[in-house]
């Protein structure tokens, strides 16, 4: 039976946790590509509002939306 992998430390988490927005950006952008390609619309959330992008590239704006909020690395927030 194989050993189990070691446990992680503190500077490992915070060097993987560091790569989440670079790699999560990779990822929407390759599945509205897929989606687009495949002949599907895409709801994107931009200057405040929601607009559908079709795959011939127009774009129909679907909601006005509050703009979002900025936040601090460490900040955190209550939800009530």
């Amino acid at each position: 039976m194989a050993n189990p992998d070691p446990p992680i430390n503190e500077q490992q988490i915070d060097l993987l946790e560091s790569s989440f927005p670079a790699a999560s950006g990779v990822a929407f952008s390759m599945a509205f590509q897929q989606a687009v390609a495949a002949g599907l619309d895409v709801l994107v959330s931009e200057n405040g509002a929601i607009f559908k992008v079709s795959p011939d590239g127009s774009r129909q704006l679907v909601k006005e939306i509050s703009p979002p909020i900025p936040a601090e690395p460490g900040q955190k927030f209550s939800i009530r």
